[in-house]
C-alpha cells in the first residue's frame, strides 16, 4: 500500500492513497460489517442447505416461495394470478409488471430485489 502522509499548516495530518487501494479499503470495511451484523444477529443468512436450495432453484422467487412454505396455487391466489403464470414466471418463461414484483414481494415478506434473477 503506498500512501503519502503530510501534515497541513494548519497541523493537520493527512494522508493520501491511490483510488484504488482506498475503494479496496472500503470494499473490505463494507464486508466486515456484513458480517459482523450477520454473527450478531441483525442480518439474515442462509444455512448450507439453504443456500443449496437457492443455488438449484429455477428461480429467486421459487426459492422463496419454498421458503415460505407456500403453493404455487397459494401464492397465485394471493397475488391475483393464475397457478400456471406463476410457474411460467418461476421458470423465466414469463415476466410480469412491477405491481405484480410488488405483490410477490409483499406476500412472500422478501424485498423485490431479492426476487428478480439477474440474468
Amino acid at each position: 500500500m503506498s500512501i503519502h502522509y503530510f501534515t497541513t499548516p494548519k497541523g493537520d495530518e493527512m494522508a493520501v492513497l491511490p483510488r484504488a487501494e482506498l475503494d479496496a479499503l472500503q470494499d473490505r470495511a463494507a464486508r466486515a460489517r456484513e458480517v459482523a451484523s450477520y454473527r450478531a444477529g441483525e442480518a439474515p443468512g442462509f444455512t448450507a442447505d439453504e443456500a443449496l436450495a437457492f443455488a438449484n432453484a429455477a428461480s429467486p422467487l421459487a426459492f422463496w416461495r419454498g421458503k415460505r412454505s407456500k403453493t404455487q396455487t397459494a401464492l397465485a391466489a394471493e397475488v391475483g394470478i393464475s397457478q400456471n403464470m406463476l410457474s411460467a414466471i418461476e421458470n423465466g418463461k414469463r415476466g410480469g409488471d412491477v405491481g405484480l414484483w410488488l405483490r410477490l414481494s409483499r406476500a412472500l415478506d422478501v424485498p423485490v430485489d431479492q426476487l428478480v434473477d439477474e440474468d
